[in-house]
């Protein structure tokens, strides 16, 4: 009879936690929501409004058949087409500014052409018999648009080379500060300077190996005893196992030297004041390696492994 008794106070302190939880969940979603709309309610500078106002004037001059369009209607269009064929409801104004506008050519359709029956005046269909009458397409009956003679489509081709010579690009309003990398923000917990998110990076950090002094960023010599970056130098974190013979663009250590033997092709590494004598064949001297990175051997174990499911897939295959 204890158990329950036990439990009950347990189960209550879980509900209130999870209580509080979720609603410290809201109100941080709240003040998300909050800053996104002052980030996108904040004009921009004068600057961008100037250059937006020239380039508008002079899209205006080029082309004096464009017909300025509002912003907010072209994104109301096409949150109203993602809400018919998707089902969602986008409100533009949460992503996007919808101030200025953009401008718009009313250009000819290029081609659409339609056929109708010479004897009931009736618009074929996909199908190439009258819906009406059930008569068949014939030459009798007319095209729209009709066929164009060889002196439309010649003078239509002079014109196209003409507009490529001119090379006048449609210039619209442009503002650059609505087309900028979103940051993403946070609010300080000390009320100091927002944290901005930004994607890890490994640090690396060199030592001397003289007076342990750290060397600067894209510095190869020390700045206290002017000692060169060399392979005996610690990185720190280390990587041994892809840089086993040291690290690229470092001169050569005085502690280990790394040699290949051009006889047998063996690797072995001596104290760089012992000669260079291959343990394996006697043979000197050795060429001295430079550093550069190794990929590792593959783990035995796991190549046991692949093998063996190869292995079962054959069999079940078969």
């Amino acid at each position: 009879m204890s158990s329950p008794a036990q439990s009950g106070p347990s189960s209550v302190q879980k509900k209130e936690k999870g209580i509080k939880f979720l609603a410290r969940v809201k109100t941080v979603l709240r003040r998300a929501d909050r800053r996104l709309s002052q980030l996108s309610s904040k004009p921009a500078p004068a600057d961008s409004a100037k250059d937006a106002a020239d380039a508008s004037q002079a899209a205006a001059q080029a082309y004096p058949d464009a017909v300025k369009v509002p912003r907010a209607q072209i994104y109301a269009e096409r949150a109203k087409k993602l809400a018919e064929i998707h089902g969602l409801d986008v409100k533009p104004s949460q992503w996007y500014s919808s101030d200025g506008h953009v401008l718009r050519v009313e250009k000819p359709i290029k081609m659409r052409v339609h056929r109708k029956c010479h004897k009931c005046d009736t618009t074929f269909g996909a199908n190439k018999q009258c819906s009406k009458c059930k008569h068949n397409r014939c030459k009798q009956c007319p095209r729209i648009p009709p066929k164009r003679t060889e002196a439309e489509k010649e003078a239509s081709r002079a014109k196209r080379a003409a507009l490529q010579k001119e090379h006048k690009p449609l210039v619209v309003e442009w503002d650059p500060q609505q087309h900028k990398k979103p940051v993403l923000k946070r609010p300080s917990k000390t009320g100091g300077q927002d944290l901005i998110y930004r994607k890890p990076r490994q640090r690396v950090r060199r030592t001397c190996c003289q007076c342990n002094t750290l060397f600067r960023s894209g510095v190869k010599i020390c700045q206290s005893c002017n000692h060169g970056r060399c392979t005996d130098c610690p990185r720190d974190p280390a990587k041994k196992e892809k840089y086993p013979y040291g690290y690229p663009n470092d001169g050569p250590g005085m502690k280990t030297a790394h040699y290949e033997c051009p006889k047998c092709k063996e690797k072995y590494s001596v104290p760089s004041q012992a000669p260079a004598v291959c343990p394996k064949c006697k043979h000197q001297p050795g060429t001295r390696i430079k550093p550069h990175k190794v990929e590792p051997e593959p783990d035995p174990e796991v190549l046991k492994s692949l093998n063996a499911r190869l292995e079962a897939l054959k069999l079940s295959a078969k």
